[in-house]
């Protein structure tokens, strides 16, 4: 078929699976996800909002649990034109008395004075140094022209951007765990995944449908109460299957992070690896804007850069590769860069996070009901793909038509 017929066969939301004669929940969900690691920065899905629906694109965080979107009330900061604001309506807002109300402020810095009488304000800093603020409400939220239901999510009308430039998208999609995430508000099955690609894009799904029966990698999350993100561990970090001495590493899953992070002592031992693993080969370190380390001087497929491993110690066999496209780029210069970055220096303490860049085509699955995470290596080109419905409730892949 000819490529640029092939393009044009994309479907904007598919539901796989056989679906229940109720169309319940219990079926898995896949959306089509647009963006990539550079130089966008993001992956972001659509979804609608109120009653009629109005179409939001949201970056996917797993790392945060509330779910926001840029506010028409007025806004001071938004991205987005006027006319792709959420409208404020005053009967839409939540109060201070709502249960969701003092889970959502614990988040953040913001608590209710008059409990009885005013409406619920909720305040978010991310460690970009990103700040928004705004007031929880409660409007109907769409999976699907047919499933919908009761959601709160923030009305953000006040942001300050923080030292990276922030997604042209709408709002943010809280996919992290709390009362306040969707799986919770919405009661869907407690399995969300993605799959991002290489290439840009990719899919986002709900339910276990869309997991697969083998050849996934499973390791136990943190069952710490206090801790809203999926954190897993212990592991041991390798370079070209050889031990680096950084042992007993835990990490954070997060979808929302475009890079990945590691503390100051393990990033030392990275770039100590890679500059002996580089001695000789035909690059040189060069300053860029993109990234603080890169190299020039030659292709990346000219440079044999090997791979860094998570050894996952508590799973028998559950490694987590990073080939050097999880974590290198391309710069608008043609350079060479490092994406994976010092977390220490970016406020994240000690803390590892594990972001978009290493876990690009890999389907990626947060299950909360069984306290796990799992990945799989796969296509997570979706761009070909050809889908029919049977039957009025079920849509079937009948043809790959991409074009390598």
């Amino acid at each position: 078929m000819d490529a640029n017929k092939s393009r044009k066969l994309s479907l904007m939301l598919v539901l796989l699976f056989q679906l229940p004669d109720d169309y319940g929940f219990g079926s898995s969900l896949v959306f089509p996800v647009t963006g990539n690691v550079h130089p966008l920065g993001y992956f972001a899905v659509s979804l609608s909002i109120g009653n009629p629906p109005r179409p939001f694109t949201f970056d996917i965080d797993t790392g945060s649990e509330l779910t926001w979107v840029q506010c028409d009330a007025p806004c001071t900061g938004c991205t987005v034109p006027p006319d792709q604001l959420y409208k404020l309506v005053q009967d839409s807002t939540v109060p201070c008395k709502d249960p969701l109300c003092p889970v959502i402020q614990s988040l953040g810095t913001t608590t209710c004075e008059k409990p009885n009488d005013q409406p619920c304000d909720f305040d978010m800093a991310y460690v970009d140094g990103t700040s928004v603020h705004g007031v929880l409400v409660r409007d109907i939220f769409y999976l699907d022209t047919l499933l919908q239901s009761s959601f709160t999510f923030g009305c953000a009308y006040d942001i300050h951007h923080g030292q990276y430039s922030s997604p042209p998208t709408t709002g943010l999609l809280g996919l992290g765990k709390g009362a306040a995430s969707i799986s919770s508000q919405l009661r869907v099955e407690n399995v969300i995944g993605h799959c991002y690609s290489a290439k840009g894009g990719g899919f986002m799904f709900i339910g276990n449908d869309a997991v697969p029966s083998s050849g996934v990698s499973w390791v136990p999350t943190s069952q710490n109460a206090w801790t809203k993100n999926y954190v897993s561990g212990p592991a041991d970090l390798l370079f070209n299957g050889n031990p680096t001495g950084k042992t007993d590493l835990y990490v954070i899953f997060d979808s929302g992070s475009t890079y990945t992070y590691f503390n100051s002592a393990v990033y030392a031992a990275i770039i100590d690896e890679l500059s002996k693993d580089l001695n000789g080969k035909p690059i040189t370190q060069v300053p860029d804007p993109a990234l603080p380390v890169c190299w020039e001087g030659a292709e990346l497929s000219e440079v044999d850069f090997n791979s860094f491993t998570l050894s996952f110690t508590s799973t028998r066999n559950a490694q987590l590769q990073l080939t050097p496209e999880n974590y290198l780029i391309i710069s608008e210069n043609g350079n060479i860069c490092l994406g994976i970055l010092n977390g220490t220096e970016a406020g994240l303490q000690e803390d590892n996070v594990i972001g978009d860049i290493s876990m690009l085509d890999k389907l990626v699955i947060y299950d909360f009901e069984r306290e796990l995470i799992g990945w799989t290596s796969a296509n997570c080109n979706t761009s070909g793909w050809l889908w029919v419905r049977e039957g009025g409730s079920r849509l079937r892949l009948i043809a790959d038509l991409r074009c390598e």
